[in-house]
């Protein structure tokens, strides 16, 4: 075991997960629980910051995400599974570090800047929603995580919690808190089923884990390919073809998505033939998971009971990471 702790920002359970959370997280989740600490936290209070008005939702996904969890391989021997929401050290660690961040440098985070954009908020953009670097910050550092996998788009979120960390220790003249580094993952984004270049529960894009054999099949027959090719008989273009970028992913035999690559390429390759092998090649991923969350649905109790237990274990380490902020800021009130 590495000494060096890694914390995952985890997941928002407003859905089942896709496949494109398998590649650009779950999957190093499932090889990095075998050689770091790991926390991985369902964030549920994140979740709410644009889901305020259907809690409930949240709180449904919750299980959900976790059985996804279960399924692909994530061992709760292994990794600390815990829900953001039972942490309350959380909510005290975010409220100090809002007062080492200015509103303009907020403003500022690219990442913050899209996804207000990608949710047209506008001028009624929730304040819990706009602050939620600084919450990231908290989930980061309450457990001294120091490795952040993330996608590439998530880079500023890093970048605003080191700065968090060095403003904290300078203030406060202490090491108490440490800077964390980001890892992308080689794949770092799956393109959606529509060939936009994200797959994503709120555009309607994405194939779920959890997604029966037939739904499969009839999302991977919508998929985009080239729009051009329009003939078996004519070329075709690879370079943003939705079918190819899954191939490259999912199958393992690359000399052969490579040879159809050509074939496509000079033409007389149907995309239907190329849909149905990739149908089969996800098929194959797919089912042992899907198997493995069915038989994890059965008892929804023993994995609420796993994830309590990883939430617990969380509690004591961040009401000891909390300890040791208040003592430097002399918050600590003794009789």
């Amino acid at each position: 075991m590495n000494s060096k702790k890694i914390i995952l920002t985890g997941d928002r359970p407003t859905g089942p997960l896709h496949l494109g959370h398998y590649v650009g997280s779950l999957a190093n989740r499932v090889t990095l629980q075998d050689t770091y600490k790991q926390y991985i936290l369902i964030a549920d209070l994140q979740a709410l910051t644009d889901n305020y008005e259907h809690p409930e939702k949240v709180r449904s996904n919750v299980l959900e995400v976790m059985l996804d969890y279960l399924a692909v391989g994530i061992d709760p021997k292994k990794s600390t599974i815990f829900i953001q929401s039972m942490i309350p050290q959380l909510s005290e660690l975010t409220m100090y570090y809002m007062n080492l961040v200015t509103v303009a440098r907020v403003g500022r985070n690219p990442t913050v800047k899209t996804e207000i954009l990608q949710k047209g908020f506008g001028e009624s953009v929730p304040l819990g929603f706009f602050v939620y670097p600084v919450s990231q910050a908290a989930d980061i550092t309450i457990v001294k995580g120091n490795i952040v996998p993330v996608g590439a788009d998530q880079l500023p979120m890093i970048e605003q919690t080191n700065e968090i960390v060095r403003a904290f220790n300078r203030t406060y003249n202490c090491n108490v808190l440490v800077e964390c580094e980001a890892v992308i993952p080689k794949v770092a984004r799956l393109p959606g089923i529509d060939g936009k270049a994200k797959m994503s529960k709120s555009l309607g894009n994405a194939i779920y884990l959890s997604d029966p054999a037939d739904v499969v099949a009839k999302k991977v027959m919508s998929m985009y390919t080239d729009a051009n090719h329009l003939k078996v008989s004519d070329p075709g273009q690879v370079e943003g073809n939705t079918v190819f970028a899954y191939l490259d992913v999912f199958d393992p035999n690359h000399a052969e998505v490579a040879a159809l690559k050509e074939h496509y390429q000079r033409g007389g390759l149907g995309d239907v033939t190329l849909k149905k092998r990739l149908i089969e090649v996800l098929e194959s991923f797919l089912k042992p998971i899907r198997d493995r969350r069915n038989e994890f649905a059965k008892d929804p109790q023993y994995a609420m009971k796993l994830l309590l237990e990883g939430t617990a274990l969380t509690e004591h380490v961040a009401s000891q990471t909390l300890n040791e902020v208040k003592e430097v800021m002399h918050l600590v009130y003794k009789g």
